[in-house]
């Protein structure tokens, strides 16, 4: 199929990928994985929205990656300076950030693929988080100065982002069942300034 004939089969309510031709369908997402993709997509939401720093997308919304690709993230963020990417059907090129959540069909192309493509492409920073039950792993990747992923430190629980200043997250909070939004956001802008910001 080809990229214009896959805009066509598509419809709004469609989640798939488009990738050198073939395109990858995917199931509804379980419970688990909705859990951690709400809190980390309003997390992220609230964040950015405090400090003006550009807009998080949630999935399913096209990421236009490369003309042989064609991709679907769970959640991205792109910076105010790259606002112009982003149009109401798609972004085209590389976000700033992209975050993917694992699940059973999943773990190849999160971990394989669209880590190949994130990196050849420049997106600065990608999240991985498996949080299936007996998995409960996160990898964080930055670009570095030649182009190629490295993981970032996740020093006492906490992983320190490159793509958003300022921004922290404490890894725990990914495996909480019921996560805490306002807990979450507290602590990490400090809750004298959130109230000051509110």
């Amino acid at each position: 199929m080809t990229y214009e004939e896959f805009l066509t089969w598509s419809g709004e309510d469609t989640h798939a990928e488009w990738v050198d031709g073939e395109v990858i369908e995917f199931m509804p997402p379980k419970l688990p994985h909705q859990t951690v993709a709400s809190f980390l997509t309003n997390l992220l939401s609230l964040f950015v929205e405090l400090y003006k720093l550009g807009r998080i997308v949630p999935a399913p919304f096209e990421v236009r990656l490369s003309d042989r690709s064609s991709r679907e993230p769970d959640i991205f963020f792109v910076s105010t300076s790259r606002l112009g990417h982003l149009t109401e059907e798609r972004m085209n090129g590389a976000p700033d950030l992209v975050v993917e959540v694992v699940s059973r069909d999943s773990v190849q192309r999160d971990h394989e693929d669209k880590y190949d493509e994130y990196e050849a492409v420049g997106v600065r920073e990608y999240w991985i988080i498996d949080n299936r039950p007996r998995r409960l792993r996160a990898e964080f990747y930055a670009l570095d100065e030649a182009g190629a992923f490295q993981p970032l430190p996740v020093v006492d629980g906490v992983v320190r982002s490159q793509g958003l200043p300022g921004f922290w997250l404490r890894v725990d909070w990914l495996w909480e069942d019921n996560p805490s939004l306002l807990r979450a956001l507290a602590e990490i802008v400090g809750r004298d300034r959130l109230t000051a910001l509110l």
